[in-house]
């Protein structure tokens, strides 16, 4: 069976690019990549806006306390409920410049961007700050218990930075 001439140089120019087109290839796909891991995953929905963001943080916090909290001795079933004074934030970094006048002096400051693969600009974040809670409520089975009480006062002061006056600890059904 015989090749068409067509075919065959074809067969040759690749033979003699096949490298070349490899490379343009990869290239091409790195271009259609996401820019950013989270890009494209879904990882934030459309239909819950981004202010929800700092609620769904406390809620998974008081899940993962409800399910710790439940293990300890005595406790049974636990419920707790966190309330937050302020929200996680972010510490942006920022550029500033004094410019003096005869009579007046004038400050300005801008956030500090970062480029990223395909002309993407970012803020440059610095640190990012937890939420502050106010207080918190556990109620839980076994909670007549003053011993547990006291475990699960201390265990919710070491996640949450409270102190024992804003913890409390109520018996449940």
């Amino acid at each position: 069976m015989k090749l068409g001439e067509g075919t065959q140089k074809v067969l040759k120019k690749w033979e003699k690019y096949k490298y070349v087109m490899l490379v343009a290839l990869v290239g091409l796909l790195l271009l259609l990549w996401p820019a950013s891991p989270s890009e494209g995953l879904g990882t934030v929905s459309a239909a819950s806006p981004a202010g929800d963001a700092p609620a769904l943080l406390v809620e998974a916090l008081e899940g993962r306390l409800e399910r710790a909290l439940s293990k300890i001795e005595g406790a049974g079933e636990v419920t707790v409920v966190l309330t937050v004074e302020e929200s996680s934030r972010r510490v942006l970094a920022q550029d500033g410049s004094v410019i003096e006048g005869d009579s007046q002096v004038s400050r300005s400051t801008s956030t500090v961007m970062a480029s990223q693969s395909g002309g993407v600009q970012t803020p440059v974040e610095l640190q990012e700050v937890g939420p502050v809670y106010r207080g918190a409520l556990v109620v839980a089975a076994g909670a007549d218990d003053p011993q547990l009480r006291l475990s699960l006062s201390q265990a919710v002061s070491a996640l949450t930075g409270l102190g024992a006056d804003k913890i409390t600890i109520c018996k449940g059904k």
